[in-house]
Parts: C-alpha cells; structure tokens; sequence
C-alpha cells in the first residue's frame, strides 16, 4: 500500500485505517511513502509502522496507491509495472485513471471517506485506531470543514467517529493547535515575500532553503502557509512556492471558485480537488 510523497493527513489516515482493516481481516501489507513522514502526525496509532524504505525483493500481489492523482506522485522508489495487479483509490477530480482496477470518487470529502465506505461494505468492525485515522483524513483534507469540498457526509462520518469514542480535541489540538518557535519565525520571513499581481486577483508566498536553514524548520512547517495569502482580500488565486532543492520547487495553488487550479496544475503533471485546492511539483 503506498500513498504520495510529502504525505498530509488524508495519504496517511487512509493508508493506516485501510491498513488496520486488511490487517484485522489476516492479510499481509506492507505500508509505504517516500520520504520523511511530517512530524505532525506522528501521534498516529501505527504510524510507526509505515516505512520508507521498500524491499523490492519481496513479491507482492498487489499494490494498492491511495490518494494519488498520478502515478508519478508516489516517488520513484515504487514502479508499478513490477506489481501483477494495481489499485487506484482516490478522490481527486485530475486522477488519471491508471491501475488496473479504480475506486475514484470525486465528490468524496476526502479518501479518507472513500476508505470508510470501503471498511462498511467489507462489513469490518471501526477501531478505535481507525476511527482516529479516517478522523485526521477527513479533518485534514477539509480544512477544518472551512474548505469547500466539506460536504454532509463528512460531518455524519465525523459524528459517527466521535461517536465512537475518539479524542476530537487532542487530534485538533495536534494537528492544528501548537507552533514550535521557528514556524513562528518561518512565517514572518515569508510573509515579508507576499507579492500580489497588478491585478490584484492573485497573490504569491515563497519559502526558500536557506529561509528554512535558517529557522531550524522543515517542510512538516510550510504546508498550511498559503492560507495566510488565500484570505487576503480580493485575491482569486493563492500559490505558496517552496524551494524544495536544486532548481526544484514545490507549488501549491488555491482558488476561490472562480479559477479552476487543479486544470492549472494538470498540465504540470499536478493533482488537484475539484477546482479550488492544487499542487505541483516542478523542476527548472
């Protein structure tokens, strides 16, 4: 099972309740991503056990990718032609539609509710270890339901999760309600790069290496930047570009509705959910 590079709380919350789930009903997994997984979710039940290295001399049946919109986002480690049977499970309107079999649903909140759907039709029993998983999935990838994918079905699965007996307040708190000094820091250097077109209508953050050097942080602390520029008054399209190595760059676009980013970003081989949420990775 694998999921994309730079991983936020929908790739792993689908990844660990979907592993938990085949795990509980006697198959053997192996769960994977490439790269460092973001220390803020490092509290997850079994995130230990997700590992970034592959064997590529053990034999699998299958690969299941989640929350991919093409397959050159899950890193160069995992070469899908070595695998006899490929799963797409995904909630982005720019999935490909690669795999031999897809389960893609792009009016689904999150994968993570794609995956909940998934464990009710197996008739397989929600953990409290997966309730917390789809929980951060779904949290995560609506924002705090302030996004517009936040839909009513991710506030029933919510209320059933909390239902179930998860701790709501400490995932939030985790998740979104502590800041170590240097993102402190790392936010006031970038927010001194917003640059807004002459139009007015789209605004741009920037977060280079030496920036991050420099405030000791990581990519763990850039991700939700770029709602600091999307609320700007005005503003159609926010990006947030982050130097991620040698002319390498890591862009992530937001819309109000009116320009559809995730069309942007396709051409550049990016992913995007629905019109407003999209992201590239670029090399110069």
């Amino acid at each position: 099972m694998v999921t994309h590079e730079r991983p936020d709380g929908d790739a792993l919350g689908s990844l660990l309740a979907l592993g938990y789930t085949l795990t509980g009903m006697h198959k053997h997994i192996c769960m994977f991503t490439q790269g460092p997984i973001p220390s803020t979710y490092s509290f997850l039940p079994g995130i230990d056990q997700v590992i970034s290295e592959l064997d590529l001399n053990t034999a699998y049946d299958a690969v299941i990718v989640l929350d991919c919109s093409q397959p050159g986002r899950i890193g160069n480690q995992v070469k899908l032609m070595d695998f006899k049977t490929i799963i797409n499970i995904d909630h982005h309107i720019s999935n490909t539609n690669f795999g031999d079999y897809q389960l893609i649903d792009t009016q689904a909140c999150a994968t993570a509710e794609i995956i909940y759907g998934l464990i009710k039709a197996m008739h397989q029993p929600l953990t409290i270890q997966i309730a917390s998983a789809l929980y951060v999935g779904i949290l995560s990838d609506t924002g705090f339901f302030r996004f517009s994918n936040t839909n009513q079905t991710a506030f029933e699965i919510c209320g059933e999760l909390v239902g179930l007996g998860i701790n709501a307040y400490d995932i939030a708190r985790r998740i979104y309600g502590t800041y170590s000094l240097g993102y402190l820091k790392l936010l006031s250097m970038a927010l001194e790069t917003i640059s807004i077109s002459p139009n007015g209508k789209v605004a741009v953050l920037t977060v280079t290496q030496t920036m991050l050097s420099t405030t000791n942080t990581s990519m763990d602390d850039v991700k939700d930047m770029i709602n600091y520029v999307r609320l700007i008054e005005n503003i159609q399209v926010a990006a947030l570009v982050v130097e991620v190595g040698k002319k390498q760059y890591y862009v992530s676009l937001r819309s109000d509705g009116q320009v559809d980013v995730a069309a942007w970003a396709a051409v550049y081989g990016g992913g995007g959910h629905g019109k407003v949420v999209a992201d590239i990775a670029l090399a110069n």
